[in-house]
Parts: C-alpha cells; structure tokens; sequence
C-alpha cells in the first residue's frame, strides 16, 4: 500500500495525520480482504464542500481571512457595493446609468466633457463591452433599453458588431437592434433573482 500526504499535514498536529492514517490503513485492508460478493458502497464520497475546501483553501488558509473582514481585505464588499449603484465608469472618462424599472432595464450612456464624435463612438464601444457582464452580475433580464451617446449613423455598424460579440456567450439574448428614434433594444433571459433582491432577502 502506498501513502500520499497532502501539504495541508505541513502545519496539522502529528496525532492527528498518525490517526488519519490508521484509519485508511484499516479501510484498506478491510477492502483487500472482503473478496467475496459483488460491488458495494464502503465509504459516502467526498461532499461539494469539502472538494471546495481542497481547491480554494487548503493549504493556504490564511486564519486572517477566517473571520468577517475577509470580505473587506479582498476587495468583495466594494465590488457588490458597486453592484448596487446605478452608476458604471468606462473606460475613456464616459459613464453609463443601468437603472431596472418594473417595465424593463434603462441604461443611458454618457461620454463626459468630450463630445466629440470620435468620444461618442469609443464610450459607446466600452459601454457595449461592459453592458453584459453588468447585466449578469445584477441578475437582470428582461427587455433592456440603451440610450448610446449620440453618433452618426454611419457608425452605427461598428457598434452593431461589438455589440454582437459582447453578448456572443450569454445564453438567451435576442438583440432586436435600433428603434426609429435612435435607442438600441434587446431582451435577455432571466435566469435568477436580481442582486438587490438576494441581498434583501439574506438581510431578512
């Protein structure tokens, strides 16, 4: 028989690796001895959590991360903060709003000072680029609106692109395209409770 010890053993106590040994030992043995019989369940498997555990924490726990500020040392109370805000920054100094409404999701794309065509076109590229991982992060769905920052028309295609791209990998999304008045509509699937809704719900 052979024997694999983990990292993790590195910083546990010698009587408790000497007591999970014997205890395989004589699992092992029990199984090599019992040769009559056809197949049968000697041990439940290894649970979903405890395979989480190996993976993500063992064998670097950092005990500083144990108790409830970890979630403020990694950056994860900021990030869901962010989440709630109907305000998203862009890359380029623009700005998009994503506000959810009973009727449908309203985002409205800004460029800043720079209105410039040029400006219009590039915030309205990243706004395209980050509109669905906004959208999934907030478990919105539904019909959604974009008012793009105003572009001439014949630019409309480069968007139409990135756009496409954008949303290549979400699931169920319909991109029906541009309205008459210059808005861009699609409807997406919605596959679970918006974030505000989850939070007030482990807050209750």
């Amino acid at each position: 028989m052979g024997l694999i010890l983990r990292s993790g053993c590195a910083e546990a106590e010698e009587d408790a690796i000497a007591e999970d040994i014997a205890a395989m030992r004589g699992l092992a043995e029990a199984v090599l001895a019992d040769l009559n019989g056809g197949p049968e369940l000697l041990v439940d498997g290894t649970g979903a959590h405890e395979l989480a555990f190996r993976d993500w924490l063992d064998p670097a726990v950092d005990e500083a991360d144990t108790d409830a500020g970890s979630f403020e040392r990694h950056g994860v109370t900021e990030a869901v903060e962010a989440l709630l805000t109907p305000r998203i920054s862009l890359e380029g100094g623009g700005h998009m709003m994503l506000e959810p409404t009973r009727a449908l999701v309203a985002v409205d794309v800004n460029t800043g000072p720079d209105t410039s065509p040029a400006a219009s076109l590039k915030g309205n590229i990243a706004a395209a680029r980050e509109l669905p991982r906004q959208l999934r992060l907030r478990g919105l769905g539904g019909q959604v609106v974009v008012d793009f920052a105003p572009m001439p028309k014949r630019d409309r295609h480069i968007l139409d692109q990135v756009i496409k791209a954008a949303f290549k990998a979400e699931g169920e999304t319909n991109l029906a395209g541009w309205t008459t008045l210059g808005l861009y509509e699609l409807t997406r699937k919605r596959d679970r409770l918006p974030l505000t809704d989850l939070l007030q719900g482990a807050q209750a």
